[in-house]
């Protein structure tokens, strides 16, 4: 019976977090993770105590940190400076959709992709429809090639976040190996969409009015000069000089001394670049790490792990597997209960990249997609099938060429 309710609360926990809000229950993804953490703790399957341990707090201090740091760009108005320009160089829509993609993967890779969807959708919305393009395409664009860009580095979306966490794969290695699959699946992305919305990007269009915003360049600098410290920091093998710090601990470190840097160098009182900070989702991953505790102290996933063992062994199974689950529960919640599953490097980056690249497939298969649709929905409506004509073929193509590009690496013995 005990077994029972704790697999109950488990999957009543996944269910709410995949369908993404009941209005009626009021209930978000974070309230459910945070519920479903309680309920573990209330059921006796994790002690309270434990369940404190439980929670990842490298995971946590490494979100943190990156959204600090995001957040006094944004106060900056770099990413109003960065999607303006954009459009002013565009000129047509078929150049405008190239300089999209390319500028939301990069951008993706640094500074975390539900950043970029959330900062950039309004602005390429407003602009698309004063030029009386059709703004599908372009923001199709923006989502799938955030999702595609952050696959690039450990702190370009959360799940490759806990694969760094959880893998201790260092971040240069992470980098060499996805760099690859990142780009050429934003150049597949860019082949699709233009193929697909051929018709849509014809022509020119005109940005009469549009100018580049007042930004505070003092402070954009002084970021950026923190952001390539950080970087410098990701890269070196800090656990070496600074003891006791293990490996997994060198990222989280690093992007709460990044946050402090930019805190001091910023010039915003820090309570404003605190009000742009994500509490929602280090609550989201907090009561996740609880609920998914709970869960493992039943056989249940041990079982079904004995079921589902064999299709894990190759490449090509791990890859598929990943994408079908990513889309049933999302692919962080899926990589926390993976997690037993998957040993090795190379193991881990297919995680990384077909979790990564599954978000494409359909409007719920990321809280990137669900940002942009939710900023645009009263200007632009974009369907399930609307979105899966286009998430399907990204999707496909994209985890593919990841696959071959990863298969590349292992054969050639690199990292």
């Amino acid at each position: 019976m005990w077994t029972f309710a704790v697999v109950a609360v488990f999957v009543a926990t996944y269910v709410l977090i995949s369908i993404h809000r009941i209005p009626w229950l009021n209930l978000d993804r974070p309230s459910a993770a945070l519920l479903g953490g309680v309920a573990m703790i209330l059921l006796g399957a994790v002690p309270f105590g434990d369940a404190l341990r439980k929670i990842s707090w490298e995971t946590i201090a490494l979100l943190l940190g990156m959204m600090i740091v995001v957040a006094y760009l944004k106060l900056a108005r770099f990413f109003e400076l960065a999607s303006t320009w954009i459009l002013l160089r565009a000129r047509t829509p078929a150049r405008l959709l190239a300089m999209l993609i390319a500028a939301s993967g990069l951008l993706s890779a640094l500074f975390v992709n539900d950043t970029i969807c959330v900062l950039f959708t309004p602005i390429v919305l407003g602009a698309v429809l004063k030029a009386r393009l059709n703004p599908v395409p372009f923001l199709i664009a923006l989502v799938t090639s955030a999702n595609i860009g952050s696959v690039m580095t450990l702190t370009g979306n959360p799940q490759n976040m806990l694969v760094g966490m959880f893998s201790g794969i260092p971040y240069g290695s992470f980098f060499l190996a996805l760099l690859p699959a990142g780009l050429a699946g934003l150049l597949l992305d860019w082949a699709i969409l233009r193929w697909l919305y051929r018709r849509e990007l014809e022509g020119v269009f005109d940005v009469a009015g549009l100018a580049l915003p007042r930004v505070h360049r003092v402070v954009i600098l002084r970021v950026l000069g923190v952001l390539a410290l950080m970087t410098a920091g990701f890269l070196l093998p800090l656990h070496r000089w600074i003891h006791p710090l293990s490996p997994g601990q060198r990222l989280p470190l690093v992007a709460l001394a990044g946050a402090g840097m930019v805190v001091l160098a910023g010039r915003y009182p820090p309570a404003r670049a605190f009000r742009h900070v994500d509490w929602g989702l280090l609550v989201f991953f907090s009561g996740l790490f609880v609920v998914v505790a709970g869960i493992n102290a039943t056989p249940v996933l041990e079982a079904a792990y004995r079921r589902v063992g064999p299709l894990l062994g190759s490449g090509a199974g791990l890859c598929a597997f990943t994408v079908a689950m990513s889309n049933v529960v999302s692919n962080v919640p899926f990589i926390l209960v993976a997690r037993p599953w998957i040993s090795g490097d190379h193991a881990w980056m297919l995680v990384a990249m077909a979790s990564t690249f599954a978000g494409n497939l359909t409007i719920v298969g990321s809280v990137a997609n669900m940002i942009v649709l939710e900023v645009s929905r009263d200007r632009a409506r974009i369907g399930f099938w609307e979105y899966f004509r286009a998430g399907l073929p990204v999707t496909l193509a994209t985890t593919a060429a990841g696959y071959l590009a990863l298969w590349g690496f292992q054969r050639a013995g690199i990292p």
